[in-house]
């Protein structure tokens, strides 16, 4: 059943001579009211989703109707989507008395909306006030980067492709209230921190006593091994070890009882900042250099959408056991099969503390093959930047290119002579080739199952712009299906010991369907139609396809297929309803972490 929201808002359509959309709210020439419209409108698509409010055509209006604070409001429909992508122009506060109605800023709309939801769910309204706080703080920091970007003019660009499609998310995630909600750092601080302010910073840096230093990683190497050739131009006192801090959380966890007490020990030793500066990528907490062998997945405390970020030892050890199991076999068998396809490790990790909670010192080493140079056009791009939307530049019209993907899919039919609809056809033929059907075949050959959302995958382009190669990465999306733990066992003894990596196979299939189905695919496609290169009907066509022929070609990836194909509604996660309710989704039990949703599928309509 559908999670319950309480009061449902009704939603209601005008008369179809309604005027047809104007210029789009993200173009506007002050970057705050560009800021506050994109922050609007994920509001919007994230709150639609999770309340199965229906959205009407293209070029009506949706009414809102909202009891719980005798409001209606009425939002103008830029693009319908099939798949949820829809794309809302500027809300208005209509007047009941005269039938006027009055600008709706993104303040107001997230009050009336989250106060609709808490106390139609029994809750009181200022439960919701954290929530709304949020989503404020997103439209701030949104505007934010709209200005800094468009100050760099439309040839501003990032150190490397790799880096530069890890800082084009300038507005977020599409179906998140506050997507880029990041509290308790300054201005300057954020600066420094944000990608989407391409910023950058060196390394914070502590000497520990080799007794106190933990971790491990799958080849065997120490710590120590791995850290010093970082460490350029630190200053070590004899016999310590590096260990690196994000600069954020290297002031935070100096507060922290068990950090206090190493330090009062001579245990550990503030070195502060030194080396070469390092990138923010999307994620905000991995870092990354282009000439650096590794990129580093850092704990941080700060509160970033609905979580604070810091690692957990579990995480971390599971990222070293996986990538111990995808040695043990699963990495012959994908370069065999599938060698365009390749999975980035968090292979090793490192902490200081022996006993106790985590330090807030935890930080993962994740593999870089994406160094620039000659071969940049090879590089993993991560599919959220290539989706993500641009604003105009500043003089109220609109972008070249609404994305990078726009850019690919038009160089694409230029280079191979046909439309933009059918470039689009076979550029999503491609991505699934080289990313889905590799991940869908691993499950079904071993029973590993990841976490692919758009953020979590990278594709490189060729050079007529279609995908040539893909990439997973991310240690804390891997599940293993109890049904094949005596296989995996026998492939790694001891592999499952220690670490929570089983689930049972039907929840397996269904946080895959999320996030490969849901999330990555259908996202996809969804983006596809909201930038105005393809009809969503002709590709989600084209996706049934090709699940289809795999699931006659793979019978283990029955379960999984049957639900993507055949299933009526998929199992989603609702961000709107795990926001409203304060839920860290990186603290607890797996299966409670989110609040998850019943959504209805689009593949079941889809006929080949």
């Amino acid at each position: 059943m559908s999670h319950s929201t309480g009061t449902r808002p009704t939603a209601a359509a005008p008369p179809a001579s309604a005027a047809a959309p104007g210029p789009d709210p993200l173009d506007h020439a002050e970057a705050l009211r560009a800021g506050d419209a994109a922050a609007m409108e994920t509001l919007l698509r994230a709150y639609v989703r999770e309340t199965g409010t229906g959205v009407p055509a293209t070029g009506q209006s949706l009414l809102l109707h909202l009891p719980a604070s005798r409001l209606t409001l009425r939002v103008p429909v830029r693009y319908r989507s099939a798949t949820g992508w829809h794309r809302f122009g500027a809300a208005r506060l209509v007047s009941t008395g005269e039938g006027s109605t009055l600008p709706a800023d993104a303040s107001l709309v997230a009050a009336a909306l989250i106060r609709e939801t808490t106390v139609g769910r029994g809750a009181l309204p200022h439960h919701g006030g954290d929530a709304a706080a949020r989503v404020l703080n997103s439209a701030r920091r949104t505007a934010a980067h709209i200005e800094r970007r468009r100050a760099e003019g439309p040839e501003g660009r990032g150190p490397t492709p790799f880096l530069d499609s890890e800082q084009a998310l300038l507005l977020g995630h599409p179906f998140h209230p506050a997507p880029k909600s990041r509290e308790e750092a300054s201005d300057v601080e954020l600066s420094a921190y944000s990608p989407e302010l391409r910023g950058s910073f060196p390394l914070h840096w502590f000497a520990a006593h080799p007794d106190v230093v933990v971790g491990g990683s799958a080849d065997g190497r120490s710590p120590a091994e791995l850290l010093r050739p970082l460490a350029e131009g630190l200053h070590l006192p004899e016999g310590m070890v590096p260990v690196p801090a994000h600069p954020w959380q290297a002031r935070e966890v100096l507060a922290r009882p068990e950090v206090a007490r190493l330090l009062d020990a001579g245990l550990l030793r503030p070195l502060g900042a030194a080396g070469p500066a390092w990138y923010p990528t999307s994620s905000v907490r991995t870092v990354h250099r282009p000439d650096a062998e590794v990129m580093l997945k850092l704990s941080l405390g700060m509160r970033i959408t609905n979580s604070r970020r810091n690692n957990l030892r579990s995480e971390m050890r599971l990222g070293v056991r996986a990538a111990q199991l995808l040695a043990a076999g699963p990495v012959e068998w994908l370069r065999s099969e599938h060698p365009e396809f390749g999975i980035l490790r968090d292979f090793a990790w490192v902490s200081v503390g022996t006993d106790g909670p985590e330090t807030g010192l935890e930080t993962a080493i994740r593999d870089n093959p994406f160094r620039g140079g000659a071969d940049a056009r090879a590089e993993g791009l991560c599919v959220a930047g290539l989706l993500a939307e641009r604003t105009g530049p500043g003089d109220g019209t609109a972008p070249r290119h609404r994305a990078l993907l726009s850019a690919a899919v038009e160089g694409a039919a230029h280079a191979l002579g046909v439309s933009v609809a059918e470039a689009s056809a076979r550029w999503l033929e491609r991505y699934l080739d080289v990313l889905a059907v590799p991940l869908i075949r691993l499950q079904a050959r071993y029973g590993i199952a990841l976490e692919p959302h758009h953020q979590n995958t990278l594709v490189a382009l060729d050079a007529t712009g279609l995908p040539c190669a893909g990439w997973y990465r991310d240690s804390q999306g891997y599940y293993l299906a109890e049904s094949r733990v005596a296989d995996i066992e026998r492939l790694l003894p001891g592999a499952t010991e220690g670490v929570d990596l089983v689930f049972a196979d039907a929840f397996v299939d269904e946080r895959v369907a999320y996030y490969l189905g849901i999330n990555n695919l259908l996202g996809i496609v969804g983006a596809f139609g909201a930038l105005g290169l393809a009809d969503e009907g002709d590709l989600l066509r084209v996706l049934r396809g090709v699940l289809e022929r795999l699931r006659r070609a793979e019978p283990a990836a029955k379960g999984l297929l049957d639900l993507l194909l055949d299933a009526p509604v998929l199992r989603c996660k609702g961000n709107y309803l795990t926001c409203v309710d304060g839920l860290d989704e990186l603290v607890g039990e797996v299966h409670t972490q989110s609040v998850y949703i019943d959504l209805p599928n689009p593949l079941t309509e889809a006929q080949r």
